[in-house]
Formats: structure tokens, C-alpha cells, sequence
């Protein structure tokens, strides 16, 4: 199996004039919102436990309050833990001194930022270039490496530029361009895309996803935006008031939640294009006298198009080249409604 690229364990934040004291009531079980009223602590993560592994996009998404920013601050140590593990490439991060931290910033974890965080008075190349000019590089080495990245992501011509001079999805991509002319291991990307109108976030999105293709990072990306998190997430972890309500494979979530919080936030998805044939359907089967074929990762959107209204027609599911299972028309329709919809609607009554 493995190993985790990032490995967090039993890590939690207490907010306050005195967290160390308070802790152990955290511990014995005490909310947040107790916690505030009696002890005048704000609870920010509660027992967190998630491996993160290489090459893998894991997004943790939550609403506002939920964590999901203080926890990946924590990964970088731009935010202490109150207590807890934070183990990166095997090595305990909280054990680094100020010159380890440095170090690893710059070159093992590169950060994008929501608001874009470029330098005002520097050029397009010269910000997507900043972690080389900081190790001191000479402009011949890193001139050639940033114009690359910036091309790569689609502003070839634009590094004599300056940031007022762009867009807020071009800005986006130098912020984009710069973590990826770092060179680092691990992007960190903390609601990089939710300042973007909707059809550049979607561009902003697949750019992302064709750049993993290719580089195959770790990244660990925040959201408030469940179909964001679905469409980028290999691993999704789900916050709620400091703590990891449900993590693992988004689509196997979305078949199999575990609590009425996570039922309510995916009761108003659009299943037909989110679902994958290989999540429905049954592995094996009797192919005999079948014909038509899907691959697992067609969507049930697809599904229903390539059936053409034929609620009988039985479709042989492929990876690969290899036969894996069978899925007919009367499953994909029973998967369109979400499971355990009447506690969904008795969880709404009760709030």
C-alpha cells in the first residue's frame, strides 16, 4: 500500500487566550458551541484524521465556520495545532525549526490563494518566476522556466504584464503558473476558484484537472462548492464545526452517506451527471445477449442518451477494454433518487 503524502492524526485547534487548558474538555466531548459560551474558546478542529496521498486531488469542503481553512493552514504551520501530528513525506512538520519551515515553503508546498495574492508592482513573469528569484536564481535560469509555466496555462505573451493589466481568471492562472514554476511536490489551493464568474471557474476547473494529468501532484484543495468538490475530488472530506463528518471516494459518498448533514448537502444534486456507471453498477453478470456497452466512467447522463428512452435495454460496462459488470436502464433510474430520502426530509422538518 502507499504511503500517504500527508498523514494528519487526532489534530485539533482550540482558538483562545488559554487552548492547552481547555483541551481536555474538547476531548471528553464538548462542542463548539458550548466551548464558546462557557469557556470562551473557539473550537476550529476537532480530532482530525485524514491520509492524503500521492498524486491524488483530496478536496475538503464545508460551509463557512466548517474548518476547511484553518485545516490546510495547518499544513504548512502558517497555523499552529493545539495538539496533533501533521506528517509530510514521513516527517513530523510540527518537529521543524523556523529555517525547516522556510525550506519546506518554498520547496516542497506551494500555495494559490482565493484573492490571487500577486505582487502588484512585479510583472506577470516576474510573479509567476517569485520562488526562483527567492532562491536567488539568475533571470536567465528563471525567465525560460516561468515563461513555460505561464504558457502551459494559457498566457503565452502576457509576462510583461502587470496584475491590474488582467483579468481575475488570468491573475488566476499566474497564481496558478507560479505554484507550478516552484517546482513543488504539493499544491495547496484554498478556494482558489470562488472569486471567478461561473464560466471561468469551469475553465479554471478542467485546466486543473488536464494539469494533474500530466504532473500528477498532491494537491489538497478547499471548497464550499459540492459540484466543484465533485468533479475534482479523488478523496473528499467533509467538515462540519471542526470536524470530519464523512471522508473517501466522492461518488461511493454519494451512494453511501452516513449522516443527515451529508444526505442534506447532496439531496439537490443533479445524480444523472455526477453518477458513473462503474459506482452502479453490478460487477459481473451474464453478458449473453447484450450489445450495448458503457464504460465505467460514463456518467448516467450518458447512460440515458445512449439508450435512447429504452428502459429495457441492459448495458455491458467496460474498463479498460475488459468487461466489468453489467448495468441495466431500471437501476440507473432506481440510482437517480437519493437513498434515505425520507430522513433527508424528516432531518429538514426537525431543523
Amino acid at each position: 500500500m502507499t504511503e500517504p503524502k500527508i498523514s494528519i492524526r487526532n489534530l485539533y485547534k482550540v482558538f483562545g487566550p488559554r487552548p492547552q487548558d481547555v483541551l481536555s474538555k474538547v476531548k471528553d466531548g464538548m462542542g463548539k458551541t458550548e466551548l464558546l459560551k462557557d469557556h470562551g474558546h473557539a473550537l476550529g478542529l476537532n480530532n482530525i484524521n485524514v491520509d492524503m496521498a500521492p498524486g491524488e486531488i483530496t478536496v475538503i469542503m464545508g460551509l463557512s465556520g466548517s474548518g476547511k481553512s484553518t485545516l490546510i493552514r495547518h499544513l504548512n504551520r502558517l497555523i499552529e495545532p493545539t495538539s496533533g501530528e501533521v506528517i509530510v513525506s514521513g516527517e513530523d512538520i510540527l518537529t521543524y525549526n523556523a529555517a525547516q519551515l522556510r525550506d519546506m515553503r518554498r520547496k516542497c508546498m506551494s500555495m494559490v490563494f482565493q484573492k490571487f495574492a500577486l505582487l502588484p508592482h512585479r510583472t506577470v513573469l516576474e510573479n509567476a518566476a517569485t520562488a526562483l528569484i527567492i532562491d536567488g536564481l539568475p533571470q536567465a535560469e528563471w525567465e525560460p522556466e516561468a515563461t513555460r509555466w505561464l504558457e502551459r496555462v494559457g498566457l503565452s505573451g502576457q509576462g510583461g504584464q502587470y496584475p491590474h493589466q488582467l483579468s481575475g481568471g488570468m491573475q488566476q492562472r499566474v497564481g496558478i503558473a507560479r505554484a507550478l514554476t516552484s517546482n513543488s511536490d504539493i499544491m495547496l489551493m484554498d478556494e482558489a476558484f470562488s472569486a471567478l464568474d461561473p464560466l471561468i471557474r469551469t475553465d479554471m476547473q478542467d485546466l486543473l484537472l488536464e494539469l494533474q494529468k500530466e504532473l500528477n501532484k498532491t494537491i489538497v484543495f478547499i471548497t464550499h462548492d459540492l459540484d466543484e468538490a465533485l468533479k475534482l475530488a479523488d478523496h473528499l472530506v467533509i467538515l462540519k464545526d471542526g470536524q470530519v463528518i464523512q471522508q473517501g471516494e466522492p461518488q461511493h459518498i454519494l451512494i453511501n452517506p452516513n449522516d443527515p448533514y451529508i444526505m442534506d448537502f447532496i439531496a439537490d444534486i443533479n445524480r444523472a451527471r455526477v453518477l458513473r456507471a462503474g459506482t452502479v453498477m453490478t460487477k459481473g453478470g451474464d453478458t449473453t445477449g447484450l450489445s450495448h456497452e458503457a464504460d465505467a466512467s460514463a456518467t448516467l447522463e450518458d447512460l440515458i442518451a445512449a439508450s435512447d428512452g429504452n428502459t429495457n435495454v441492459t448495458f455491458i460496462v467496460t474498463s479498460h477494454g475488459e468487461n466489468v459488470g453489467t448495468l441495466s436502464m431500471t437501476d440507473v433510474v432506481k440510482s437517480l433518487v437519493p437513498a434515505h430520502t425520507e430522513v433527508v426530509a424528516d432531518f429538514r422538518t426537525s431543523r
